[in-house]
C-alpha cells in the first residue's frame, strides 16, 4: 500500500498531475512489499519542470529527481530512476538471503562466476577465496588436481596476486597483477 502526497512549487495542480503520478507509481507496487510513503514534489522554474520523488518504505529511503522541458517526461524519468534503485535493492536482498556469500575465513574453491545474459548481466554466485602463497608450479598442480578452470593465488616470490587459467586448447594463461 502506497500513501502518495503531491506538492506543487511555483505551479498549481492542473488536475492531471496527481492522476498521472498515481498511475505511474502503480508500476512500483511490484517492488514494494511493505507500506510506503511517497512524497512527490513537482516544481516549475521558467522552462524547467522538475519531478522529485521520495519513497520511504521499511527503513529504505529512495530518491529520484529528474528535470525536463515537459512535466510528463520528468515524472516518467524520476519513476524509472526509482524503479532501477528498487530493483537493485531487491536483488541485493535476494542474494544476501540466499546465502550465496560465504562466511569470512571459510575457504572456498575458486570457480568461474556464472553470468546470466538477460536484459543485463547479473552475478549469480559470489565466492570468497583465501589467497595462498604458492609458486606457479604449485598453482598448476592445484588446478589439475581440483579440475577448476582457474586458480587465484598469491605469488610466493613477488607477493602479487596472480590468476592462472586453463584455456580450451589445454594451454595455460597466467595473469599477473602489480598491486
Amino acid at each position: 500500500m502506497m500513501k502518495i502526497s503531491v506538492t506543487f512549487r511555483n505551479t498549481e495542480d492542473e488536475g492531471w498531475q496527481k492522476e498521472y503520478v498515481d498511475d505511474r507509481m502503480k508500476k512500483l507496487n511490484k517492488y514494494i512489499d511493505a507500506p510506503a510513503d511517497v512524497h512527490v514534489v513537482l516544481t516549475v522554474e521558467k522552462f524547467r519542470n522538475v519531478a522529485e520523488i521520495n519513497v520511504l518504505t521499511n527503513g529504505l529511503n529512495i530518491i529520484g529527481k529528474e528535470e525536463s522541458k515537459d512535466m510528463h517526461l520528468a515524472i516518467d524519468n524520476a519513476v524509472e530512476k526509482i524503479e532501477r534503485q528498487l530493483k537493485k535493492h531487491r536483488e541485493k536482498i535476494r542474494v544476501h538471503k540466499s546465502g550465496a556469500l560465504k562466511e569470512e575465513g571459510e575457504e572456498a574453491e575458486a570457480s568461474p562466476v556464472e553470468m546470466e545474459e538477460v536484459a543485463e548481466s547479473r552475478i549469480v554466485e559470489t565466492r570468497k577465496v583465501i589467497l595462498k602463497p604458492m609458486s606457479l608450479d604449485d598453482a598448476v598442480m592445484e588446478m589439475d588436481s581440483t579440475k577448476n578452470r582457474f586458480v587465484v593465488y598469491r605469488n610466493a616470490s613477488s607477493e602479487s596476486v596472480n590468476v592462472i587459467y586453463r584455456r580450451d586448447d589445454g594451454g595455460y594463461l597466467l595473469i599477473e597483477t602489480n598491486g
